[in-house]
């Protein structure tokens, strides 16, 4: 059955569209998807496990059903933490959820966890390191941090002004991106998704890699690196044992769109992590 759709406002009056699969008594699962996906992404994971969650999906700000605020300002992390616990006091106002993300709704979970650690439960980070983590990663200087410079080659190209919205609404970067990807793109993205989640970039990335904070976890934490990512290397995701106690680091087999080519070993990938590491019974 498809998802109900609502809507719930985050602090500074964006709407948020939320998906809701249903099975309200079990333990809530909010996915976040990436970039330059929408909530859609979530679609093959969530009907998977609507028999062990309430499974709760929404559209980030700029994409999908969502508004799309203009200023690049209005896309900082701690707004995309105001609009995460916008969806928590939705979908699950009373009891702590688990929390599956991807590409850029990890990097944006990891600064939900390291700062709403109680009304998380446990946290699948897939294919998206923490920023401030990435800026201390950085600083060491040797091969890994060369190598995943280069794997990041096109976050320097999104901060050239004008010339990489022009090439979304052009179509060049649309039929190169799709040979990155190596997979359909079957999930209803839009241009308007490519070009606004961009605003992500450029409101993030240097501010927390040239001042990066000191963010520890203690929730349990599975950080997934699939092998043939083209964008985040292992090393990125899992040299962070010292800001996360409780880190699982699994490479499995696949791409960076993990989810979308594989649901069915992202869905059993949550089963187990929050069985045998965060404690919820089979």
């Amino acid at each position: 059955m498809p998802p109900s759709k609502s809507t719930t406002t985050s602090r500074d009056g964006t709407r948020i569209a939320v998906y809701d699969y249903g099975n309200p008594g079990a333990p809530t699962l909010i996915c976040v998807h990436g970039y330059p996906d929408n909530a859609s992404l979530w679609g093959p994971v969530a009907e998977r496990l609507t028999t062990e969650f309430h499974v709760v999906t929404y559209d980030v700000r700029g994409a999908g059903q969502s508004d799309h605020p203009g200023p690049t300002s209005a896309y900082a992390l701690d707004r995309l933490q105001e609009d995460f616990e916008a969806v928590l006091d939705h979908a699950s106002p009373d009891r702590p959820v688990h929390v599956l993300a991807h590409d850029w709704g990890s990097i944006q979970s990891w600064h939900f966890i390291t700062d709403a650690q109680p009304r998380v439960a446990s946290f699948v980070s897939i294919s998206g390191p923490s920023l401030d983590h990435a800026g201390y990663f950085i600083r060491q200087r040797n091969r890994a941090t060369l190598r995943q410079l280069l794997h990041s080659w096109y976050i320097f190209y999104f901060h050239l002004p004008w010339l990489p919205e022009l090439a979304w609404r052009k179509g060049w970067a649309y039929r190169a991106f799709n040979r990155l990807e190596t997979q359909p793109t079957n999930d209803n993205r839009s241009i308007d998704d490519y070009v606004n989640g961009m605003r992500l970039y450029r409101a993030n990335v240097v501010p927390r890699l040239v001042r990066p904070a000191q963010r520890r976890t203690e929730v349990p934490v599975l950080a997934v690196s699939p092998d043939a990512d083209p964008f985040v290397t292992t090393p990125l995701q899992a040299d962070i044992g010292r800001w996360a106690t409780n880190l699982t680091v699994k490479v499995v087999r696949g791409g960076h769109w993990l989810p979308r080519n594989d649901p069915g070993l992202v869905a059993e990938l949550v089963r187990e992590h929050t069985r045998e590491v965060a404690g919820l019974e089979a």
